[in-house]
């Protein structure tokens, strides 16, 4: 006859599984917790404003650029009849040459009397060699955001064709490819990607540039402050918040937000390989990420299709658009201008930049000559003395509606059932 003896293995062994049992769906609810906030999409008007305005001035820019490269010295109608879409313009590029008579001057082709033509005015030169003045003197600023930018890639590396379109946010000289990039070799060099793609590779990791935006402020504001830090229990980073109205008041999202920031901060020039891709630790990393490439571009914002591009050497999540609704206090998501924009919402205040760059600071007085064009057609450009234009105080910030926000019926889901908009397309 058996006699059952008492293992005290098998007790122990059940005690460890339901220990882990309950910590597995403890972690599952706390995920499913914070994807069930349902957060509103709020509709920023001044955000939206400078989103509008600063796509025809882009588009200015670029045909500048464009008129400059070419050896003629200026640009055909015939030449530019498909571009409309490439410059993100709702109207036709004719119509648009026309409309800024002050920055393109319109003349009948040589050869072809009805083919019109379009070259740069006095004053668009002008600006042109103040902007080239900019970049000289900024020089070393542009390429300690591009290290930057590569050094948050996996590989270190980046293709041109994802480059290219971040050139105007990153403030890039047009030809950086010939006239930046050759200069640094201890910094760039150009390789050939598996498919044979251009690539810019970063040459050596540069553990000064290798300090995010965040910690760049935490660390002023922080100084000689540690130890009251400590005793009110915020060593952690904190990302600055600007919540829509009637955010502040919602406890749920409130106490969302206060454990969010409790996390730890990963930096975006950290391995982030060994992080859960489903925790909430690696959705803090990636809100960092996006945080810290807003940060790199000048006017604090950019189209969200450029961020897709880079999506799998940022590593960060096929369905990404999400987190920009789901963090309204960190960014903003607008859809003006028939497409996607993101901008981070703390570079703003009252439709201002903070701290706007040099460049910055000529496009806008690039905008005012566009706007002057625009409001007295007809004059030409005649109607700005040259010495305006060297005034650095003329054509500060545009006139901007204050941040006015007006709440948007929507939920969490937006980014990706709100149907008939672009924001979809983080699908694709």
């Amino acid at each position: 006859m058996m006699i059952k003896t008492h293992n005290p293995v098998f007790p122990l062994k059940r005690l460890i599984l339901t220990v882990l049992s309950q910590t597995q769906s403890h972690q599952h609810q706390q995920w499913r917790g914070v994807a069930k906030v349902r957060l509103k999409w709020v509709k920023n008007r001044g955000l939206d404003n400078i989103i509008d305005y600063e796509t025809d001035l882009k588009a200015a820019c670029l045909l500048k650029d464009a008129i400059k490269r070419s050896s003629t010295g200026f640009l055909t109608a015939k030449s530019v009849s498909d571009w409309q879409k490439l410059l993100g313009l709702t109207i036709p590029v004719i119509r648009f040459f026309r409309r800024y008579p002050t920055l393109f001057n319109e003349f009948p082709h040589a050869r072809y009397v009805n083919l019109p033509c379009f070259k740069l005015t006095d004053t668009a030169l002008l600006l042109d060699s103040q902007e080239q003045s900019i970049h000289h003197n900024y020089e070393n600023d542009t390429v300690e955001r591009l290290c930057k930018l590569l050094m948050m890639m996996k590989s270190r590396t980046v293709l041109l064709q994802s480059l290219h379109p971040l050139k105007w946010d990153l403030g890039l000289p047009d030809n950086f490819e010939r006239t930046l990039i050759p200069k640094y070799p201890d910094h760039f060099r150009f390789v050939k990607a598996t498919n044979g793609a251009a690539c810019l590779r970063l040459s050596q990791w540069r553990d000064e540039f290798a300090v995010s935006a965040l910690q760049r402020s935490n660390e002023a504001s922080d100084m000689g402050n540690d130890y009251r830090q400590f005793k009110r229990r915020q060593t952690m980073l904190n990302f600055p918040m600007s919540f829509p109205r009637g955010y502040g008041a919602q406890k749920k999202v409130k106490a969302w937000m206060e454990e969010f920031q409790k996390l730890p901060y990963i930096s975006p020039y950290e391995d982030s390989a060994k992080i859960d891709p489903n925790s909430e630790l690696m959705e803090k990393r990636v809100v960092g990420v996006l945080h810290e490439l807003l940060s790199l571009t000048i006017h604090k914002k950019t189209k969200r299709n450029y961020l897709r591009s880079m999506r799998e050497e940022l590593n960060i999540p096929h369905k990404f658009t999400r987190l920009f609704t789901r963090y309204p206090g960190i960014f903003y998501l607008s859809l003006k201008c028939k497409t996607t924009t993101v901008t981070l919402k703390e570079g703003y205040h009252r439709g201002k930049l903070v701290n706007p760059h040099p460049l910055t600071r000529l496009r806008n007085k690039f905008y005012y000559v566009m706007r002057t064009g625009l409001i007295y057609r007809g004059k030409g450009e005649n109607l700005i003395p040259r010495q305006d234009i060297l005034l650095d105080n003329v054509g500060g910030e545009a006139d901007q509606e204050e941040s006015a926000e007006e709440e948007i019926g929507t939920g969490d889901e937006f980014s990706e059932e709100n149907s008939g908009t672009e924001v979809e397309s983080d699908e694709e």
